[in-house]
């Protein structure tokens, strides 16, 4: 069984994921706390519940996603999985985005290829390429738990932002479309930023994906 709990961090709003199994093994998906304060009530949490950190994973590079990346890794010990395609975001994206919103130049860190599936102790977690957001945007599947973490690809009635390098709107929509409108309808989405969602409800009513929306059944 999988065991979810968010905290919202940085002046982005992002959504910063913890899950573990029924075993205490966890994981973390873009940690973006950038404060003392947000790592503690991360580390905290997982320091109350017992849990044994597996892995971090990142659907993609933003550093609105990442800023507790490279602390978090050597507090704990365990690898980055990121897409390679991502190091672009890390070398080129990021340094936009920090002289457009006049931040402090962005953390860099050593990354592995996640490969096609992350194992964090009885939870597989399937690696599904979705770029578009950026170079190489993922989304994780446990496809058992019917769980989506789908980064900044698709939101609870938006799609992601592609109008930063890297971005690619068609490349979105083909990723979108065919990767994950298409899976079950029952399956949790739990998005990088705002509420989570199901696949079902955004494939009929996301504003942003249409004319592509399905009908409503009477």
């Amino acid at each position: 069984m999988i065991h979810i709990e968010h905290f919202t961090f940085n002046a982005f709003q992002e959504r910063s994921l913890l899950l573990w199994d029924n075993e205490g093994f966890c994981a973390f998906v873009d940690p973006g706390f950038s404060t003392a304060a947000e790592r503690d009530e991360l580390t905290g949490f997982v320091t109350r519940k017992g849990l044994k950190p597996v892995c971090i994973m990142l659907t993609h590079a933003h550093l609105d996603h990442t800023y507790g990346v490279a602390e978090l890794a050597n507090t704990y010990n365990v690898p980055i999985y990121m897409h390679p395609k991502e190091q672009y975001t890390l070398e080129v994206t990021n340094a936009y985005l920090c002289k457009a919103f006049g931040l402090p130049e962005a953390q860099t860190f050593e990354a592995v290829d996640p490969g096609e599936s992350i194992t964090v102790g009885e939870l597989v977690f399937e690696v599904i390429e979705t770029p578009g957001h950026t170079k190489g945007g993922v989304c994780y599947l446990e496809r058992n738990e019917k769980t989506l973490f789908s980064g900044d690809t698709l939101f609870a009635g938006a799609i992601g932002r592609t109008d930063h390098p890297g971005g690619d709107y068609d490349s979105l929509m083909k990723s979108i479309l065919e990767k994950l409108i298409c899976l079950d309808g029952d399956i949790r989405v739990f998005p990088g930023h705002g509420p989570s969602t199901e696949i079902a409800k955004e494939g009929m009513t996301n504003p942003f994906l249409l004319p592509f929306n399905e009908p409503y059944e009477d």
